[in-house]
């Protein structure tokens, strides 16, 4: 056995496609890419993530800040100062405020926000809590009680 004698085996290795050299070869004139058009170009047809020239996807998925969000959690929101006129010790919960008549409409879990002054002591039921909102109702000798997801 030599060097010259090494082939590789019987029909491991195929022949290149010779297009474009006449019809009897069998892929003759438009070589197999059909007549015009973009695919039948040379080179690559497009690059990817092309979509025709509509704005492609890459470039339609949000990326930066200031895209709203799919599934928002939305409140209904009170400030410490409209719990002022509550008797002291009462519970508050977002069903004893509209029976109170002191919201009008439930958008949500309840959360407490800060603005005003709280004088009276209350247990307060709510889902959120502001820090400021929170530090009124304790400073009031009152509790703050976080509910969990309703």
């Amino acid at each position: 056995m030599r060097l010259n004698d090494v082939a590789p085996q019987l029909g491991s290795k195929r022949r290149r496609r010779r297009v474009g050299r006449g019809i009897a070869a069998g892929q003759g004139a438009s070589c197999g890419f059909g007549m015009r058009g973009q695919k039948s170009r040379s080179g690559r047809p497009t690059r990817p993530g092309f979509e025709g020239g509509q704005t492609p996807l890459y470039r339609r998925v949000p990326k930066l800040k200031y895209f709203t969000l799919v599934n928002p959690k939305s409140f209904t929101i009170i400030n410490v100062g409209a719990l002022s006129s509550l008797a002291a010790n009462s519970e508050v919960t977002l069903e004893s405020l509209i029976k109170s008549g002191i919201l009008t409409a439930n958008d949500g879990s309840l959360k407490i926000l800060g603005d005003g002054e709280l004088t009276v002591a209350l247990t307060v039921k709510a889902a959120a809590f502001t820090k400021s909102a929170r530090a009124k109702i304790e400073a009031a000798k009152g509790t703050c009680e976080i509910l969990g997801d309703e």
